[in-house]
C-alpha cells in the first residue's frame, strides 16, 4: 500500500483551544512531527482567527480537515423543530470555518450531539438528520469541502454506530460527496472485526481515524492494527489516516467532559505524535501492494 496517505494528527495532541497562540503551537509541532494534515475539532470554533490560521497552515505546507459533534440543546436528530434548527445553523457556520479554512474534509458526529441517549432515534429525528445534511452537502459541494460521517459508539450517539448505519444513512443523504468516516477506536467498541467494516465502506471510505482502544500510544492496546492496515490496502484506500488521542494532560473544556477524559494516558504529545507516526508508516510500508 502506498505510505503516502496524508497522515494526519488531531489537533488536541498540541492543545485544548483555538486561540492564535495555540494554533501557532499546533501547525509548528504537527510540521515538525513530519506529518502532512492537522485536524481541528471546531468546539472552541469561536476563539479561531479563520484567515490567520489559513495562512499558517498554507505556510508551513498541512493540509487541514475539521471535525465536531453537536450539543444536546442544537441537536439535528431531535423531534423538537427549534432544537434542529440550532443545530442545522451551527453545522452551516462549520461548513464555512472549514472552507475559510481550505479544509479538505468536515467531519464528525455531524449528525447527532455527543451523549449517552435515554432512548432510540426516533423516526422523525432520522428525517430530521437526512434533511438537514442533504442540504448541507449540496452546500458544501460548491466549496470543495466533503462531509464525512463519524461512525462513534453507543455512549457518544444513537443515530450510527456501525460501519453499517452509516452507509445507510448516506444512501439516504443521497450526496456523493458524504463519505463514510471510521475510526478504530469506536470500531472496537461497537463492530464484530476490524477488517469487515472497512471492505463494507470500500469505496466510499473517505476519511480514517486512527486511536488505541484505551485512546493512549499505539500499539500499547490490543487492537489488531495489521489486519486493519491490511484492509485498507485491499480496498486501495488513498484518503487520509488522522492520528487522534487524548489525555488529560491537555484539556479541552467541555470536550473533555463529553469524551469522559479522566486520566492521563501519556504526558509528551511530541513523543506521542512521533511515536504514532512511525508506527503508521511502518504499518502502510508493510502492506502487499
Amino acid at each position: 500500500m502506498n505510505p503516502r496517505n496524508p497522515l494526519g494528527v488531531h489537533a488536541l495532541v498540541w492543545v485544548g483551544d483555538t486561540g492564535p497562540a495555540s494554533v501557532s503551537t499546533a501547525v509548528d509541532k504537527t510540521r515538525a512531527a513530519g506529518y502532512d494534515l492537522l485536524e481541528f475539532s471546531l468546539h472552541d470554533s469561536l476563539n479561531l482567527d479563520v484567515a490567520r490560521t489559513r495562512q499558517e497552515l498554507e505556510a508551513a505546507g498541512l493540509q487541514v480537515a475539521c471535525s465536531r459533534g453537536l450539543a444536546m440543546d442544537a441537536d439535528i436528530s431531535s423531534d423538537d423543530p427549534a432544537v434542529v434548527g440550532r443545530g442545522e445553523r451551527l453545522l452551516h457556520e462549520s461548513l464555512a470555518i472549514a472552507a475559510g479554512l481550505g479544509a479538505t474534509h468536515l467531519t464528525g458526529a455531524l449528525y447527532s450531539a455527543f451523549g449517552s441517549y435515554a432512548r432510540p432515534l426516533s423516526t422523525a429525528g432520522r428525517a430530521n438528520i437526512v434533511t438537514v445534511l442533504r442540504q448541507l452537502a449540496k452546500e458544501a459541494k460548491g466549496t470543495g469541502v466533503t462531509l464525512g460521517l463519524e461512525i462513534c459508539n453507543r455512549y457518544e450517539t444513537n443515530v450510527v454506530n456501525t460501519a453499517r448505519d452509516a452507509l445507510r444513512l448516506a444512501d439516504d443523504i443521497g450526496e456523493d460527496n458524504v463519505v463514510i468516516h471510521l475510526d478504530t477506536y469506536h470500531m472496537n467498541i461497537e463492530e464484530n472485526d476490524m477488517v469487515r467494516p472497512v471492505l463494507d465502506a470500500g469505496d466510499r471510505l473517505g476519511y480514517v481515524h486512527v486511536g488505541e482502544n484505551h485512546r493512549g500510544y499505539l500499539g500499547s492496546g490490543h487492537l489488531d492494527f495489521t489486519s486493519f492496515f491490511h484492509a485498507l490496502g485491499t480496498i486501495g484506500y488513498s484518503g487520509p489516516i488522522t492520528f487522534e488521542s487524548f489525555s488529560s494532560a491537555v484539556v479541552a473544556p467541555g470536550l473533555s467532559a463529553d469524551l469522559s477524559i479522566w486520566r492521563n494516558l501519556w504526558n509528551d504529545g511530541e513523543d506521542l505524535a512521533r511515536h504514532a507516526r512511525q508506527f503508521m508508516t511502518s504499518h502502510l510500508t508493510a502492506v502487499p501492494a
